[in-house]
Protein backbone atom coordinates (compact mmCIF):
# COMPACT_ATOMS: atom_id res chain seq x y z
CA UNK A 1 0.00 0.00 0.00
CA UNK A 2 1.15 3.53 -0.69
CA UNK A 3 1.28 6.45 1.70
CA UNK A 4 -0.29 6.04 5.13
CA UNK A 5 0.25 2.78 7.01
CA UNK A 6 -3.13 1.83 8.45
CA UNK A 7 -3.41 0.52 11.99
CA UNK A 8 -5.63 -2.47 12.77
CA UNK A 9 -6.89 -3.69 16.15
CA UNK A 10 -7.31 -7.48 15.90
CA UNK A 11 -9.02 -9.19 18.85
CA UNK A 12 -8.92 -12.99 18.53
CA UNK A 13 -8.64 -15.55 21.32
CA UNK A 14 -7.56 -18.39 19.01
CA UNK A 15 -3.79 -17.94 19.25
CA UNK A 16 -2.98 -19.74 16.00
CA UNK A 17 -5.60 -17.92 13.90
CA UNK A 18 -4.67 -14.62 15.53
CA UNK A 19 -0.97 -14.95 14.68
CA UNK A 20 -1.66 -16.19 11.13
CA UNK A 21 -3.97 -13.22 10.48
CA UNK A 22 -1.60 -10.73 12.10
CA UNK A 23 1.34 -11.99 10.01
CA UNK A 24 -0.72 -11.99 6.81
CA UNK A 25 -1.95 -8.42 7.34
CA UNK A 26 1.54 -7.22 8.27
CA UNK A 27 2.89 -8.77 5.06
CA UNK A 28 0.35 -6.56 3.28
CA UNK A 29 1.79 -3.49 5.00
CA UNK A 30 -0.69 -3.00 7.84
CA UNK A 31 0.31 -2.20 11.42
CA UNK A 32 -1.52 -4.80 13.56
CA UNK A 33 -2.07 -4.93 17.33
CA UNK A 34 -3.29 -8.41 18.38
CA UNK A 35 -5.14 -8.87 21.68
CA UNK A 36 -6.49 -12.19 22.97
CA UNK A 37 -9.60 -10.99 24.82
CA UNK A 38 -12.13 -8.17 24.90
CA UNK A 39 -10.82 -6.35 27.96
CA UNK A 40 -7.31 -6.16 26.54
CA UNK A 41 -8.80 -5.06 23.21
CA UNK A 42 -10.71 -2.23 24.91
CA UNK A 43 -7.57 -1.13 26.78
CA UNK A 44 -5.66 -1.04 23.47
CA UNK A 45 -8.44 1.01 21.81
CA UNK A 46 -8.48 3.49 24.70
CA UNK A 47 -4.68 3.79 24.48
CA UNK A 48 -4.17 4.11 20.72
CA UNK A 49 -5.87 5.32 17.53
CA UNK A 50 -6.95 2.60 15.07
CA UNK A 51 -8.22 2.79 11.49
CA UNK A 52 -10.25 -0.43 11.70
CA UNK A 53 -11.17 -3.08 14.29
CA UNK A 54 -11.50 -6.83 13.63
CA UNK A 55 -13.31 -8.47 16.55
CA UNK A 56 -13.87 -12.13 17.32
CA UNK A 57 -17.34 -12.53 18.84
CA UNK A 58 -16.63 -15.28 21.40
CA UNK A 59 -13.77 -14.14 23.64
CA UNK A 60 -13.00 -14.46 27.36
CA UNK A 61 -13.49 -11.57 29.85
CA UNK A 62 -15.46 -9.47 27.35
CA UNK A 63 -17.17 -10.80 24.22
CA UNK A 64 -16.91 -9.10 20.85
CA UNK A 65 -20.43 -7.64 20.93
CA UNK A 66 -19.81 -5.93 24.29
CA UNK A 67 -16.42 -4.72 23.09
CA UNK A 68 -18.05 -3.28 19.97
CA UNK A 69 -20.51 -1.28 22.12
CA UNK A 70 -17.61 0.13 24.17
CA UNK A 71 -15.67 1.02 21.01
CA UNK A 72 -18.72 2.67 19.44
CA UNK A 73 -19.12 4.82 22.59
CA UNK A 74 -15.55 6.08 22.13
CA UNK A 75 -15.56 6.40 18.35
CA UNK A 76 -18.88 6.01 16.47
CA UNK A 77 -17.11 6.20 13.10
CA UNK A 78 -14.28 3.63 13.25
CA UNK A 79 -14.88 0.72 10.80
CA UNK A 80 -15.64 -2.51 12.60
CA UNK A 81 -15.73 -6.13 11.38
CA UNK A 82 -16.90 -9.14 13.36
CA UNK A 83 -15.06 -12.43 12.76
CA UNK A 84 -17.21 -15.23 14.11
CA UNK A 85 -17.94 -18.94 14.10
CA UNK A 86 -21.50 -17.99 15.12
CA UNK A 87 -23.55 -18.27 11.95
CA UNK A 88 -27.05 -17.94 13.39
CA UNK A 89 -29.13 -15.26 11.72
CA UNK A 90 -29.82 -13.66 15.15
CA UNK A 91 -26.09 -13.24 15.84
CA UNK A 92 -25.44 -11.70 12.43
CA UNK A 93 -28.37 -9.30 12.87
CA UNK A 94 -27.09 -8.34 16.34
CA UNK A 95 -23.65 -7.65 14.85
CA UNK A 96 -25.07 -5.26 12.27
CA UNK A 97 -27.34 -3.60 14.87
CA UNK A 98 -24.20 -2.81 16.87
CA UNK A 99 -22.90 -0.88 13.88
CA UNK A 100 -20.66 -3.48 12.25
CA UNK A 101 -19.52 -2.72 8.72
CA UNK A 102 -19.24 -6.45 8.02
CA UNK A 103 -19.89 -9.80 9.71
CA UNK A 104 -17.50 -12.47 8.44
CA UNK A 105 -18.17 -16.08 9.36
CA UNK A 106 -15.36 -18.56 10.05
CA UNK A 107 -13.69 -20.22 8.29
CA UNK A 108 -12.99 -17.38 5.84
CA UNK A 109 -10.55 -16.64 3.06
CA UNK A 110 -7.84 -14.21 4.28
CA UNK A 111 -7.56 -12.71 0.81
CA UNK A 112 -11.28 -11.87 0.77
CA UNK A 113 -10.93 -10.27 4.23
CA UNK A 114 -7.99 -8.22 2.96
CA UNK A 115 -10.00 -6.96 -0.04
CA UNK A 116 -12.90 -5.98 2.25
CA UNK A 117 -10.52 -4.09 4.56
CA UNK A 118 -8.98 -2.24 1.60
CA UNK A 119 -12.42 -1.35 0.22
CA UNK A 120 -13.77 0.14 3.44
CA UNK A 121 -10.58 2.06 4.23
CA UNK A 122 -10.57 3.52 0.71
CA UNK A 123 -14.23 4.50 1.03
CA UNK A 124 -13.62 6.18 4.41
CA UNK A 125 -10.58 8.04 3.08
CA UNK A 126 -12.61 9.40 0.15
CA UNK A 127 -15.43 10.45 2.51
CA UNK A 128 -12.91 12.17 4.81
CA UNK A 129 -11.48 14.09 1.84
CA UNK A 130 -14.96 15.21 0.80
CA UNK A 131 -15.75 16.30 4.37
CA UNK A 132 -12.47 18.19 4.58
CA UNK A 133 -13.66 20.52 1.84
CA UNK A 134 -17.10 21.24 3.34
CA UNK A 135 -17.66 24.86 4.35
CA UNK A 136 -20.56 26.26 6.36
CA UNK A 137 -22.67 29.42 6.17
CA UNK A 138 -23.92 30.26 9.66
CA UNK A 139 -26.05 33.40 9.53
CA UNK A 140 -23.67 36.30 8.83
CA UNK A 141 -20.65 34.03 9.24
CA UNK A 142 -18.74 31.84 6.83
CA UNK A 143 -16.84 28.94 8.43
CA UNK A 144 -14.00 27.15 6.63
CA UNK A 145 -12.87 24.22 8.84
CA UNK A 146 -9.99 23.29 6.52
CA UNK A 147 -8.40 26.74 7.00
CA UNK A 148 -9.76 27.03 10.59
CA UNK A 149 -11.30 30.40 9.65
CA UNK A 150 -14.53 32.02 10.82
CA UNK A 151 -15.28 35.16 8.76
CA UNK A 152 -17.86 37.94 8.58
CA UNK A 153 -17.88 41.56 7.33
CA UNK A 154 -14.33 41.24 6.02
CA UNK A 155 -12.98 40.14 9.42
CA UNK A 156 -11.48 36.70 9.96
CA UNK A 157 -10.99 34.83 13.23
CA UNK A 158 -8.46 31.97 13.09
CA UNK A 159 -9.62 29.19 15.38
CA UNK A 160 -7.47 26.91 17.51
CA UNK A 161 -7.60 23.19 16.55
CA UNK A 162 -10.05 22.34 19.38
CA UNK A 163 -12.23 25.41 18.69
CA UNK A 164 -12.29 24.39 15.03
CA UNK A 165 -13.23 20.76 15.72
CA UNK A 166 -15.94 21.76 18.17
CA UNK A 167 -17.50 24.34 15.84
CA UNK A 168 -17.33 21.84 12.98
CA UNK A 169 -19.22 19.23 15.02
CA UNK A 170 -21.80 21.85 16.05
CA UNK A 171 -22.19 22.98 12.42
CA UNK A 172 -22.62 19.38 11.26
CA UNK A 173 -25.43 19.04 13.84
CA UNK A 174 -26.84 22.54 13.15
CA UNK A 175 -30.29 23.04 14.75
CA UNK A 176 -29.98 19.54 16.19
CA UNK A 177 -28.46 18.06 19.36
CA UNK A 178 -24.71 17.48 19.52
CA UNK A 179 -24.36 14.96 22.37
CA UNK A 180 -21.87 16.19 24.96
CA UNK A 181 -20.31 12.74 25.36
CA UNK A 182 -19.71 12.34 21.61
CA UNK A 183 -17.92 15.69 21.33
CA UNK A 184 -15.79 14.98 24.41
CA UNK A 185 -14.72 11.53 23.24
CA UNK A 186 -13.97 12.65 19.69
CA UNK A 187 -12.08 15.87 20.52
CA UNK A 188 -10.71 15.32 24.04
CA UNK A 189 -10.46 11.51 24.00
CA UNK A 190 -12.63 10.88 27.08
CA UNK A 191 -15.63 12.37 28.88
CA UNK A 192 -14.02 13.06 32.27
CA UNK A 193 -15.22 15.90 34.50
CA UNK A 194 -12.11 18.00 33.75
CA UNK A 195 -12.46 17.55 29.99
CA UNK A 196 -16.10 18.56 30.35
CA UNK A 197 -15.08 21.80 32.10
CA UNK A 198 -12.50 22.40 29.36
CA UNK A 199 -15.18 21.99 26.68
CA UNK A 200 -17.42 24.50 28.49
CA UNK A 201 -14.59 27.04 28.22
CA UNK A 202 -14.35 26.40 24.45
CA UNK A 203 -18.13 26.73 24.07
CA UNK A 204 -17.90 30.15 25.80
CA UNK A 205 -15.15 31.18 23.34
CA UNK A 206 -17.26 30.13 20.34
CA UNK A 207 -20.25 32.08 21.69
CA UNK A 208 -18.01 35.15 21.89
CA UNK A 209 -16.82 34.68 18.28
CA UNK A 210 -20.43 34.38 17.06
CA UNK A 211 -21.91 37.23 19.15
CA UNK A 212 -22.26 39.69 16.22
CA UNK A 213 -25.23 37.75 14.84
CA UNK A 214 -28.20 37.74 17.23
CA UNK A 215 -29.83 34.94 15.22
CA UNK A 216 -27.04 32.52 16.18
CA UNK A 217 -27.01 30.84 19.56
CA UNK A 218 -25.23 27.85 21.11
CA UNK A 219 -27.86 26.43 23.45
CA UNK A 220 -26.95 24.20 26.38
CA UNK A 221 -29.36 21.24 26.45
CA UNK A 222 -28.95 20.41 30.13
CA UNK A 223 -27.45 16.97 30.75
CA UNK A 224 -27.40 16.10 27.04
CA UNK A 225 -25.24 18.43 25.00
CA UNK A 226 -25.42 21.52 22.82
CA UNK A 227 -27.42 22.81 19.89
CA UNK A 228 -26.13 25.39 17.42
CA UNK A 229 -29.22 27.43 16.47
CA UNK A 230 -28.50 29.20 13.18
CA UNK A 231 -30.48 30.32 10.12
Amino acid sequence: MEGKKYKILLCEDDQNLGMVLKNYLELNDYDVILERDGRLGLAAFQREKFDICLLDVMMPNMDGFTLAEEIRDIDPEVPLFFLSAKTMKEDIIQGYKLGADDYITKPFDSEVLLLKIKAILKRNEETAKENENIEFDLGKYHFNPKLRELSHDGKTQTLSPKENELLKMLAEHKNDLLPRERALKKIWGSDTYFNGRSMDVYIAKLRKYLKDDSNIEIVNIHGNGFRLVAP
